[in-house]
């Protein structure tokens, strides 16, 4: 009896051992997961927005980069070691570029948007659209037209990662500082996004582009991701769930000089 005792004991903490050893090991692929992904989303976003390049007033109205949002309301996390609460924003932006595709001049637009659907949770989409630049209404339409479309519906683009619930992007003047207000000759203007107030949305035209741009982004672990799946999107039970895991959310921020950016824009 004795020993059918120990052998006992003997197994049950051995059990807890390899079941300690089996949720580190998950957590750290979880993670591991988690932090590829990110890190892909951000070098693609990164390359877009350096190949950023300024209409110079083409057609009368292009946008060169421009920065919007659906209306989400923020997802409001609790950050438990300083008390406060973090704003998770979702928003969409747009980039112009000019390049050459078969030795022919072309304007390249691409697009990144955070959606919510019934199937899909804070889900990143990337659009891509390019036209040749002789064709009429370029490169004005390639926003006007194929982004406001794809930020409508934006399923039948690239699909790059779930759980993006913060998507957040800030441009910077030439001198550094944060742009917060619109530039000379109307060739940019700001416009406060809906329901995160002070936080400005962009619209750059002509021959403005921003000298820098920083984004942020925060995604979730794949199973609090999975467990917030349970609940329908934007539910108040969801919700609360969601603001719950600050802990649970890995953030990404990077920096990026735009090249092609012009000084006089700023004067």
């Amino acid at each position: 009896m004795v020993v059918v005792v120990l052998l006992s004991l003997i197994v049950i903490v051995l059990m807890g051992v390899f079941n300690s050893t089996q949720t580190a090991f998950r957590a750290s692929v979880t993670q591991t997961d988690v932090l590829e992904g990110g890190r892909a989303a951000m070098d693609l976003m990164s390359g877009d927005l350096k190949a950023m390049t300024p209409s110079l007033g083409v057609n009368n109205g292009a946008v060169n980069f421009c920065v919007t949002s659906y209306g989400y309301p923020p997802l409001y996390q609790s950050l438990v070691a300083s008390g406060n609460t973090r704003a998770n924003i979702q928003e969409n932006f747009f980039i112009l570029s000019l390049g050459n595709q078969g030795g022919v001049p072309t304007w390249f637009a691409t697009g990144y948007a955070v959606y919510l659907s019934p199937t899909n949770l804070y889900s990143l989409y990337r659009f891509s659209a390019s036209s040749p630049v002789a064709t009429p209404g370029m490169p004005g339409n390639l926003f006007y037209n194929y982004f406001e479309a794809f930020t409508n519906v934006p399923t039948g683009y690239s699909h790059l990662i779930d759980g993006v619930v913060g998507l957040r992007l800030t441009a910077f003047d030439v001198n550094g500082a944060t742009i917060t207000n619109n530039l000379a000759a109307s060739n940019m203007r700001t416009n406060f996004l809906p329901n995160v107030p002070g936080t400005p949305g962009y619209y750059f035209y002509s021959n403005a582009v921003p000298a820098a741009v920083e984004i942020e982004m925060a995604t979730l672990e794949d199973r609090t991701l999975q467990r917030a799946s349970t609940w329908p999107n934007n539910s108040i039970a969801q919700s609360n769930y969601l603001a719950q895991q600050s802990g649970k959310v890995h953030v990404f921020r990077q920096r990026i000089s735009i090249p092609n950016v012009d000084p006089s824009a700023y004067q």
